[in-house]
């Protein structure tokens, strides 16, 4: 059962694709998209990815991190980063803390759900029956930023 709207997010650190480390508290005072797929470089994930790609400018400038989430080592969001020219990073889970946290273990992969994180720190939304094709573009409808 994935966590609920208004509790607060969980604490998490990891590093992104390039090796940086990149923690929630880091990201106060920001909305954050943390979404979970379950395998770089498949075809409903890469949909998802290049959803998020294909609509990166309509988040900047709002205060708002796109960070997606697998238990995908650095060389496959690597490869899967350069491979689609993906924008934003994508965080290393290997060892299942943020799934787990996030309660999206699906038994050695992360399910397909999505966390929109207010500024404050609270779950604002949880998406959990998501279209690949139109996910970034449904979540900035849903917070009022439609294209």
């Amino acid at each position: 059962m994935t966590l609920a709207v208004g509790a607060t997010a969980p604490a998490f650190s990891a590093q992104d694709t390039q090796g940086n480390s990149i923690s929630l508290s880091d990201l106060a005072g920001q909305t954050v998209i943390l979404y979970f797929y379950p395998k770089d470089d498949t075809s409903g994930c890469t949909k998802e990815a290049c959803s998020f790609r294909d609509s990166y400018a309509a988040y900047q400038g709002k205060d708002i991190v796109v960070l997606g989430v697998s238990a995908d080592d650095q060389a496959s969001h690597q490869q899967f980063t350069q491979k689609f020219n993906l924008p934003f990073p994508l965080l290393v889970d290997t060892d299942f803390s943020i799934i787990k946290a996030y309660d999206v273990d699906a038994g050695g992969r992360a399910k397909r759900v999505t966390y929109v994180i207010n500024p404050q720190g609270q779950i604002h939304r949880v998406y959990e029956s998501v279209k690949t094709e139109t996910h970034a573009t449904d979540i900035l409808s849903d917070l009022g930023l439609g294209l």
